[in-house]
Formats: structure tokens, C-alpha cells, sequence
């Protein structure tokens, strides 16, 4: 179909699910309501004073986006390294994958719970705030100890990269994911009043952003225990061609 081979199809739908789950877990109930905080810490000085422009926080954010994608693209190139190591069971590689982002989409949709997932694991970056460096640091720091927050969506990016043999699939969907959470962060950092306004018009709506994302996990564990990321990407190329040039 479209002369595109069955994994570069593939590829396309799970850096959608990827972009996606990068904008819900910037979203989530245990992320957006730290982001002020977050860029003033980085930037040295109080949410009032960010909000009044006495320091300008975009380098920092700059700084922190990196850092967390250091470790995400560390992530994903280990993700497919593993998948090329136990290419010969790639099928039950997925459906055991599948089974588990089943499982924590339906603790997201609150169907079962699942204790660990309502905890909170932080890793502390110590006293370096106010700094690019420091900035970094926290960077590194929120994508290695922000668990279990991300940790769903992370895992079920994870398991999209270890079900392809590529060597730079993992990778990539890791840094797509990272562009999805990282990108808001930036614009917060931009628009600090209107994104603080913003975010206070979507706090009431956490839990129904934390179901989609459920939602999301679901489908996705679907996908992966029976097959259907090919047949999908394949209806996607056929129904709009112009996609192909983005595979």
C-alpha cells in the first residue's frame, strides 16, 4: 500500500499517540499545577515576581526541556535496543505490553485502582535554581523521579518503541512525547499571565483530562494485544496521501 513498508506505517499513528500523550501528561493533576512553581524556582524568584517580569523564565524552561529529554530519548533508544534483542517473540512482546497499559488506563478511568499509581515518587534536584544548569538538573530530575505521575504514558510510549525493531524508533517517539510535554511548558513560560489564567480555567477540569488520558491508555493496550497500529496507519495513508511524506 503507497509502496511504504509495514513498519514506517506503523510509526505513524504511535507518534500521534505519542504528541497526544506528551500535551495530556503536561495536563495531568500532578503536573499542570506545579508549572508556576516550577518556572519560578527555576528562574529564582517568587510566582508574583515572574508574573510582574522581573526575571524572564523562557531560558530556563529552555533548559529544563532539554534535560528531561536527555533522559526520554535515553529511555527510548534503550526501549528499542530491548525490542531488537527479543525480536523473535515481537508478538507477545506487544500483547503483554498491551495487557499492562490495559491495566493503568483503567485505573485512569477508575474502573479498578491501583495504590502505587496514587502515590507520588519525586526526585530532588537540590539547592540550583536560578541557573540554566540548575534548570537541567530538575530537568533530569522531573523525567527520572516524576513517577508514577508520567509514568502510565511514559511506559505506554515505551512499549510502542520496544514492539518496532528500529534502532531509532524508539528515539524518535521518545522525543516526540518530550515535544509534547515540553512544548506547553515553554509557552507557559512565554506567556506566563495568560497561561496562569489558562491553567486556573482547567483545573476544575483534571479529572476528566486524567480519564481521557485513560481513554487513551486503553485504546492504545488494544491496539498493541491485537495488531491493529498497522491496519490503522494504513487507512490513515490511504485516506489522507499527504501524510505519507510525514512517514
Amino acid at each position: 500500500m503507497l509502496g511504504i513498508e509495514l513498519a514506517d506505517a506503523a510509526f505513524l499513528p504511535a507518534a500521534l499517540v505519542a504528541l497526544l500523550a506528551g500535551i495530556l501528561s503536561f495536563l495531568s493533576p500532578c503536573v499542570l499545577p506545579v508549572v508556576p512553581p516550577y518556572l519560578a524556582y527555576m528562574t529564582g524568584v517568587g510566582v508574583g515576581s515572574l508574573r510582574q517580569r522581573e526575571r524572564s523564565a523562557v531560558v530556563p524552561a529552555l533548559f529544563f526541556i532539554l534535560g528531561l529529554s536527555t533522559v526520554f530519548l535515553l529511555m527510548g533508544m534503550a526501549a528499542s535496543a530491548f525490542g531488537r534483542l527479543f525480536l523473535q517473540w515481537q508478538g507477545w512482546l506487544a500483547r503483554g505490553a498491551g495487557v499492562v497499559v490495559i491495566i493503568m488506563g483503567l485505573h485512569f478511568l477508575r474502573i479498578i485502582r491501583i495504590p502505587f499509581l496514587d502515590s507520588e515518587a519525586r526526585l530532588d534536584a537540590g539547592d540550583k535554581g536560578g541557573s540554566s544548569f540548575g534548570a537541567y538538573v530538575l530537568g533530569l530530575a522531573f523525567a527520572f523521579g516524576w513517577t508514577p505521575c508520567i509514568g502510565p504514558q511514559l511506559g505506554m510510549i515505551l512499549s510502542l518503541a520496544a514492539t518496532g525493531a528500529e534502532a531509532g524508533r524508539g528515539a524518535a517517539l521518545l522525543a516526540i512525547y518530550a515535544l509534547g510535554l515540553g512544548i506547553p511548558f515553554l509557552l507557559s513560560a512565554i506567556f506566563i499571565n495568560r497561561a496562569m489564567g489558562l491553567m486556573n480555567r482547567i483545573k476544575p477540569h483534571l479529572k476528566l483530562i486524567e480519564r481521557i488520558m485513560g481513554g487513551l491508555l486503553v485504546v492504545v493496550g488494544v491496539a498493541l494485544l491485537t495488531g491493529a497500529f498497522p491496519t490503522f496507519a494504513y487507512w490513515l495513508l490511504e485516506t489522507f496521501p499527504w501524510l505519507a511524506a510525514l512517514g
